[in-house]
This record gives C-alpha cells, structure tokens and sequence, in this order.
C-alpha cells in the first residue's frame, strides 16, 4: 500500500508542476532572469509549497510513525556545510541553465520531451559521480588530482 500512496503523490505532484507551469524552462528561465523581463508567477508557486510543507513538517515532527504506520526519517542535520552550499550552487546553476530542475525532468521526460531526457540522463550521471566520489572518500582512496581540485 506505501508504494500506491508514493505513485499517489507523485502523480498529483507531477500534475502540480503542470498546471503551474514549473515544466516550461521558458517560464522557470523568465522568472530566473531578474534583470531582463522578470516573470514572477513561480514566486506564487514556490510561497504555497513552503507553506504547504511547513505544515507539513510541523505535524511531521510531532509523530514517530507516519500515516502509514512507516517510521518517520526527517532530517537531523541543522548546520550549514560546505557540501551543502556547494551542491546548492551546482543545482542552481544547472536550473538557471536548463530552466529544468530534477521534478519537472521526470514529467518532461515521461511526456517524451528529449529536454527532459537529456536533463534526467545527467543528473544521474551526476549521482553516480558522487557516489562514487563518496565511496572513494569513505575507502581513504585517494581521488584524482583532476577531480579533487578546489573552486
């Protein structure tokens, strides 16, 4: 039943990213640019999912068990690390870019958009990279200079 309830709210998020237009890069890409013709109706869309969520979480943290009955695993970490940030600038980037971010890929690329292909086919490159990074790191070996060059 969790696995029904996880397509659920898939399907309703997916139609979400729709019907508000998060799925056309020409919109994401005409709200990103605030120095040219700003379109600020995806500031609407982002303020109603944070309130959503907090909701959310709100309730969230008060229980142990979802709804369910799975256990709760909401994040610990309450610092800032430099991962963190780093990953931050990398995901905006790659959204100021493609005008695509990770939600809107998959719908693009279940519409048979190639955008959306091409999109999902490099963020998983760029999961497998860091895992395997992340493997190398946690075996002590060493990862190549070309890769582990500073910014």
């Amino acid at each position: 039943m969790p696995l029904f309830y996880a397509w659920l709210a898939g399907l309703i998020f997916g139609i979400g990213l729709l019907i508000s237009g998060m799925t056309n890069p020409a919109k994401v890409i005409g709200f990103l640019d605030l120095g040219g013709r700003w379109d600020p109706s995806l500031a609407f869309v982002m303020a109603g999912a944070i309130a959503v969520a907090a909701v959310g979480f709100k309730f969230a943290r008060t229980r142990t068990r979802s709804l369910l009955g799975l256990p709760m695993n909401l994040p610990a970490a309450r610092h800032i690390e430099r991962r963190l940030v780093i990953g931050s600038l990398l995901f905006g980037l790659g959204w100021g870019l493609a005008g695509i971010c990770p939600g809107p890929s998959l719908v693009l690329l279940g519409a048979g958009i190639g955008k959306g292909a091409v999109f999902v086919i490099a963020m998983l490159v760029g999961m497998g990279l860091f895992e395997w990074l992340e493997r190398q790191k946690r075996r002590g070996s060493p990862i190549p200079s070309s890769v582990n060059k500073p910014t």
